[in-house]
């Protein structure tokens, strides 16, 4: 299936889609959890993927209860996550690859994220990855965080290009909603969270990962 018009920028979502940091996040959670004699279930996390913290921190409350410390257990999971990122968190499957391909067509990228600029140095500045963006749309630059439209308007306004031109490729369902109504051809590759009809009628395309976005775009390029 080819996309409905000529991609002139291509925007990209961080965790999960880039790096494999929600699996990452689950297991900080599970053993901050664990600590304190409680469990995280896997649905409660998926309802957080994609969300700002603050929107998250209320799914985290309405589960625990009134009166459950969400300090002490943010911070535990902050600690357990630090500890597994210093050792080095895995690349997703194609980032390199799509990324060498949108340099040599003279494509440009951006990321719009939910992450904050310490994550992003964090996670792809180790690796020399940030500089190969023309622009990131981190939480500090973003008033209204996915699924509001803003994170997405604000990377194709950076790159000066009309979002109606733009890709975005997000694994999370509220960045797909994101992406969609800042009216982008998006393009979601799951991670954590399945395709939905919902997902299917927002999306042009469900990917398997970004060898495929990447397949894709090579061969609308030579049509």
């Amino acid at each position: 299936m080819n996309l409905p018009r000529a991609v002139k920028a291509v925007v990209f979502d961080m965790d999960g889609l880039l790096i494999d940091t929600e699996t990452v996040i689950f297991r900080a959670m599970e053993r901050a959890t664990a600590a304190i004699g409680r469990e995280m279930p896997f649905a409660v996390f998926q309802r957080m993927v994609g969300l700002q913290d603050a929107d998250s921190d209320r799914i985290v409350m309405d589960h625990f209860g009134e009166g459950f410390d969400l300090a002490a257990w943010s911070q535990g999971v902050s600690a357990h996550a630090l500890e597994e990122m210093e050792a080095g968190v895995a690349l997703k499957a194609g980032v390199e690859e799509i990324l060498d391909y949108l340099s040599a067509q003279e494509i440009p990228c951006a990321i719009a994220t939910s992450s904050s600029r310490r994550a992003v140095d964090r996670s792809l500045g180790r690796r020399g990855l940030d500089t190969r963006f023309a622009a990131i749309i981190t939480r500090e630059l973003q008033t209204r965080g996915k699924p509001h439209p803003e994170p997405y308007l604000k990377a194709a306004e950076a790159l000066g290009v009309d979002p109606a031109d733009c890709l975005a490729l997000e694994d999370s369902h509220n960045g797909v909603r994101s992406a969609s109504s800042a009216g982008m051809m998006t393009i979601m590759v799951p991670d954590m969270l399945d395709p939905t009809e919902e997902m299917r009628t927002l999306t042009v395309r469900i990917a398997r990962d970004l060898h495929e976005v990447r397949e894709l775009l090579e061969a609308q390029r030579s049509a």
